[in-house]
């Protein structure tokens, strides 16, 4: 199994700028796709990007492309997202995930999660 640790969430202004964080432990990182969902309150969880297991291939939801950037350094065995020019609405507790099946592209199913990383934007 593997275990995923988010950081980097906080409170920032409109306009401005956070890095998420995902550690990941327990297997070979990179032999697996992984994800950024975020929740915000009273809505679903949605995707927001997600990355190949080699990290030559990303995904975006349309409402944060050209704004976030999702990287990986398998050596490190971490994640990350970087969040430019934040709106409100991308308000919400951030998950990093690991996809299921090893070696496949685009993401079979998401099938560990970390604990969330609060994100709030203030305008």
């Amino acid at each position: 199994q593997v275990q995923l640790v988010e950081s980097g969430g906080g409170l920032v202004q409109a306009g401005g700028s956070l890095r998420l964080s995902c550690a990941a432990s327990g297997r070979t990182f990179s032999w697996y796709a992984m994800g950024w969902f975020r929740q915000a309150p009273g809505k679903e969880r949605e995707l927001v990007a997600a990355i190949s297991w080699s990290g030559g291939s990303t995904y975006y939801a349309d409402s944060v492309k050209g704004r976030f950037t999702i990287s990986r350094v398998n050596a490190k065995n971490t994640m990350y997202l970087q969040m430019n020019n934040l709106k409100p609405e991308d308000t919400a507790v951030y998950y990093c995930a690991a996809d299921k099946t090893a070696l496949i592209w685009p993401v079979d199913t998401f099938g560990s999660w970390g604990q969330g990383t609060q994100v709030t934007v203030s305008s």
